[in-house]
């Protein structure tokens, strides 16, 4: 008895991916004991249970790689300046030569996905027109800054957030 202990120890079964066909099996068949006997040999280990993804090999940033294919920057998230241009060059190259040539300028010089409203300490333009004087005051004099933020670092920014939700509740 004690060998098929210490051999059941050393089986190492983690998730129910190892026992392969034999848990489906276990509960086609009714098999109730067998279904009980496997689910106990599980590890209950969380850290164990819980896939952690591999982090991906420390390669070239994303400025080196644009730099090496000679890309122009990217798309920005937010106005600048230049967002204002050249979406007035835009409207113009539009009403000249039609929509082809404005997707052409586009993918050139691309402008700002959102245009938000500016002078309103970042909140949406209805809310702070319907603000009083005296809230409006009581703001803080200077606009927060926009959010830095990649879209290629998105997921593994989701991923570590995950994970460190998991072990934190887990201890």
């Amino acid at each position: 008895m004690q060998m098929q202990i210490h051999t059941l120890d050393k089986a190492r079964l983690i998730n129910e991916v190892q026992l392969g066909d034999h848990l489906n099996h276990a509960v086609e068949g009714g098999r109730r004991a067998d279904f009980a006997l496997m689910l106990a040999m599980l590890s209950p280990d969380h850290l164990e249970t819980i896939p952690v993804d591999a982090l991906p090999k420390p390669g070239k940033t994303e400025a080196e790689l644009r730099a090496y294919f000679e890309l122009q920057e990217p798309q920005p998230l937010t106005t600048t300046e230049q967002c204002y241009e050249n979406g007035a060059a835009q409207a113009e190259v539009f009403h000249d030569s039609g929509l082809a040539d404005v997707r052409l300028l586009h993918g050139l010089q691309p402008t700002a996905l959102t245009f938000p409203p500016q002078g309103t300490k970042g909140m949406p333009e209805d809310l702070y027109h319907n603000l009083s004087g005296h809230e409006r005051r009581m703001l803080p004099p200077k606009e927060d800054a926009t959010i830095q933020a990649s879209p290629q670092d998105l997921y593994l920014s989701l991923v570590h957030a995950k994970r460190f939700a998991e072990m934190y509740q887990t201890a």
